[in-house]
């Protein structure tokens, strides 16, 4: 049977979720594909220079991604990436900095390649509208890619008796938002991965992710969360659901809080 890419438990969204380096490989390897018989066929001159090849090479790789249903952010890192390594050799700096860039900018984002989520950071406006729909009284609430903790962390002291939960999986947000917890009782930052997070005794979950998980996340929480609780999910709506409720927060970014009560078992 062929896999219906409109089940988020289908073969394809598996793969989709399990093997995303192989399009994005795919894609730079078109783009390659092209420079090369470009540099092959054509005579020398302006054009077959590295940063007009690379320019080829990137927009193929953009038109590829976009083929394949990339989200519209990885167009234009397939676009960029190769004419922007071509740039940087430029540069008169020695190898150790580009080594610790890239330390850097993998202790800031990790597995994004894999994830498929950027680092999305929520303002204060944001934390303030997710506190007035959080229950009376004591409360769970778990924050699904968590970052530094700035939302949490404004809760948390909005509403001591509440009880917060971060989980994040990038290890330099991950470590700030630990080391910021100390002076939160009511506040746990929890180390790993989004998916493999306990959602049993949530009365609310918020994310921040991307469109490319969220069918996923919504049967992650239909399955694992008390019937009524409730799902807020930062600008990103979840496929084909309904909302119980949209929220215009009214900031600059014009963020907008989709907000889903899990449904009751019959």
């Amino acid at each position: 049977m062929r896999p219906d890419p409109d089940r988020p438990d289908s073969a394809r969204e598996y793969a989709r979720h399990r093997l995303p380096l192989r399009p994005i490989l795919g894609a730079q390897a078109a783009g390659f594909v092209v420079a090369g018989l470009l540099l092959a066929l054509l005579e020398p001159g302006p054009l077959r220079q590295p940063l007009p090849l690379a320019l080829v090479q990137g927009a193929v790789a953009a038109t590829v991604a976009r083929g394949q249903g990339a989200p519209r952010w990885w167009w234009a890192i397939h676009a960029a990436f190769v004419p922007l390594v071509v740039l940087a050799s430029r540069l008169p700096l020695h190898p150790g900095w580009w080594l610790g860039a890239f330390v850097a900018l993998l202790l800031v984002f990790w597995r994004t390649d894999r994830s498929r989520v950027p680092l999305y950071f929520s303002n204060a406006a944001t934390a303030d509208a997710l506190a007035q729909l959080l229950p009376q009284g004591a409360c769970r609430i778990v924050d699904l890619g968590c970052g530094h903790g700035g939302l949490l962390f404004r809760i948390a002291a909005a509403r001591p008796e509440a009880r917060l939960v971060g989980v994040e999986h990038a290890p330099l947000p991950w470590l700030l938002a630990r080391l910021r917890a100390v002076r939160h009782p009511n506040v746990t930052i929890r180390f790993g991965d989004l998916w493999q997070a306990d959602l049993s005794r949530a009365d609310v979950v918020y994310a921040f992710l991307s469109p490319a998980p969220m069918r996923r996340l919504w049967a992650k929480v239909v399955g694992e969360m008390p019937a009524q609780a409730l799902l807020v999910s930062n600008s990103f709506p979840v496929p084909d659901v309904a909302a119980w409720r949209e929220i215009a927060v009214g900031d600059r970014r014009q963020t907008r809080l989709h907000c889903y009560r899990i449904p009751t078992v019959d």
